[in-house]
């Protein structure tokens, strides 16, 4: 695949790919009062590489979150890419952080590895 400048902005870093993991304190305000919080981890993926992953979902057959990652996500766009959940649960003591930055720590694991695959698959070089 020869990578054109329309599929360089696809994949949003100068030289090579680049995703996000973020790692979200959401609170919910319900009529006057703070009700919720909730603790969540959410991956967005530039566009080409989700692209190029989910024409190549079989490379992955065996990587449960990698093709839960393909199942789930949503695209939202040039900006944003394609955005899914790893994890969400009330933030109701601090186990629930702990255990949503071993998500986050999970997802950035998976990303790491669908970047090395789409690199290879482009032949663009380490920085």
């Amino acid at each position: 695949m020869k990578l054109t400048h329309k599929l360089r902005e696809k994949l949003w870093g100068e030289d090579g790919p680049y995703s996000e993991v973020h790692l979200i304190i959401e609170t919910r305000i319900l009529d006057d009062r703070e009700a919720r919080k909730f603790v969540i981890v959410e991956l967005n993926i530039n566009p080409l590489s989700f692209e190029i992953l989910k024409k190549n979902r079989k490379q992955f057959k065996d990587d449960l979150l990698i093709q839960e990652l393909i199942d789930h996500a949503e695209y939202r766009g040039q900006p944003f890419g394609y955005i899914t959940c790893a994890f969400m649960n009330e933030y109701t003591d601090p186990t629930v952080l702990i255990e949503a930055d071993k998500h986050a720590e999970y997802s950035k694991k998976a990303l790491i590895k669908i970047h090395k695959y789409v690199m290879d698959y482009l032949r663009i070089k380490s920085t």
